[in-house]
């Protein structure tokens, strides 16, 4: 059984620092340079090489015809930092990146929306290595796309994080409280909730919404948690759970992390034998103010 890989999403560079420290086997960053100068994308991967662990990049955004001029250019500008991999949305990006680093591995990201083994084997005949499957489907969906899917191609899972469960690459929201024109402030705090969905017949529960230059974002209101069903996870096939923690603070990177680092540990360590230990949750949710869900891989949607 393959050694399934530990991905952490990271914010920044201190962030990385601190995934990295407590046991994850790579990392992956967001593309742009609000937050990673390329100054810091050197010394991240440096870092990451030093410690034999792998460091991706995000081009996780829908481009416009404005857009694809900066993504070629900093591609270019990137194309000699020995990348371990880059995480496209869209043919367009893909094609760039085959063109200027073809050399380089190239990951789907999940936001393509991969929920069956044609689509798969598609995205495979054209130069994808992994695909960042649909949040939306079970484990028993994705044990069906593993074994019709060619065996050198990965799939990689959110095991932990925040679940983005609709995406629109027009402010929507904004567009039709205001008007067609408005357009959203480029500095948006993504942060800050300016909208929330809520359901007629369940008060009180509300889905933040969040807009900035790229569209409209809404998000599932608990957090998604799996280390209760990680060998079940592991089993099906996969061959990267990804935690997401941008926007944590540094306490809530090294606690998740380290609970998912020791929860696969064990796993391989005693395999049949592996028992879940309810203090790796109990931990959790002393850092973490938010309820946990297992979402949609269990046959039921688990609400802890």
């Amino acid at each position: 059984m393959h050694n399934v890989e530990l991905l952490v999403d990271v914010l920044n560079y201190e962030s990385l620092n601190i995934a990295l420290e407590n046991g994850a086997d790579a990392v992956c960053i967001g593309d742009g340079l609000k937050n990673f100068s390329y100054d810091d994308l050197r010394k991240s991967i440096e870092l990451s090489h030093n410690l034999d662990k792998k460091i991706y990049l995000y081009f996780n955004k829908i481009p416009h015809e404005k857009d694809l001029l900066d993504i070629k250019k900093y591609l270019i500008n990137i194309k000699d930092f020995d990348i371990d991999a880059i995480v496209v949305i869209d043919a367009g990006t893909l094609e760039l990146v085959k063109q200027i680093i073809p050399s380089v591995r190239v990951h789907l990201s999940d936001q393509a929306n991969i929920t069956n083994y044609e689509t798969a084997k598609f995205w495979y005949n054209q130069g994808i290595n992994r695909l960042m499957i649909s949040k939306e489907l079970s484990l028993e969906e994705i044990g069906q796309i593993r074994i019709n899917i060619p065996m050198d191609m990965e799939i990689e899972v959110l095991a932990h994080g925040s679940i983005l469960i609709s995406h629109s690459g027009r402010s929507l929201l904004s567009n039709f409280i205001k008007d067609k024109t408005n357009k959203v402030k480029k500095d948006f705090d993504l942060t800050k909730d300016t909208y929330n969905l809520v359901e007629q017949k369940r008060e009180g529960q509300y889905f933040p919404v969040y807009e900035d230059e790229r569209g409209t974002f809404l998000y599932n209101t608990k957090d998604l948690c799996t280390l209760e069903y990680l060998p079940d996870i592991i089993k099906s096939g996969v061959y990267s759970l990804r935690i997401d923690t941008k926007f944590k603070n540094k306490d809530y990177i090294k606690e998740v992390v380290k609970a998912y680092r020791v929860s696969i540990d064990k796993f391989y360590a005693q395999k049949d034998k592996w028992k879940f230990n309810p203090i790796w949750i109990e931990n959790l949710k002393k850092i973490n103010h938010r309820e946990l869900t297992s979402g949609f891989y269990l046959d039921e949607i688990k609400f802890d």
